[in-house]
């Protein structure tokens, strides 16, 4: 596997955010799916910093709305993922789920 076929930590949590939202999946929305869902405080520029990563790995594709008056004239860029992100996707969740197999939960000694 080369090294740019693997996904980060915060680059799954906004592939599953885009996932989720099934083509209503523009920054804001992304930010606030990962807020409510992990209770982070994440920022909008992480959001966009980690979609224009993700397109240039050809992981998700954006695509601008026409503009609207309710956005003051402005577009919006909503995201979906290609072939290769939810490939992206399943191949990160088979990983997780074998380094997890055989583990007892709660993990001894957490914080949490």
């Amino acid at each position: 596997m080369a090294k740019g076929d693997t996904v980060g930590e915060f680059e799954f949590l906004v592939l599953l955010a885009v996932l989720r939202l099934a083509g209503d999946a523009y920054g804001m929305r992304v930010r606030r799916e990962i807020a409510e869902r992990t209770a982070r405080d994440v920022t909008i520029g992480a959001v966009y910093a980690t979609l224009d990563r993700l397109e240039e790995k050809g992981l998700v594709t954006g695509k601008l709305s026409d503009p609207t008056p309710e956005r003051g004239g402005r577009a919006k860029r909503s995201f979906q993922l290609t072939g290769a992100g939810v490939d992206a996707v399943n191949r990160a969740r088979r990983e997780s789920e074998s380094m997890l197999q055989g583990l007892a939960f709660p993990l001894p000694g957490g914080s949490r």
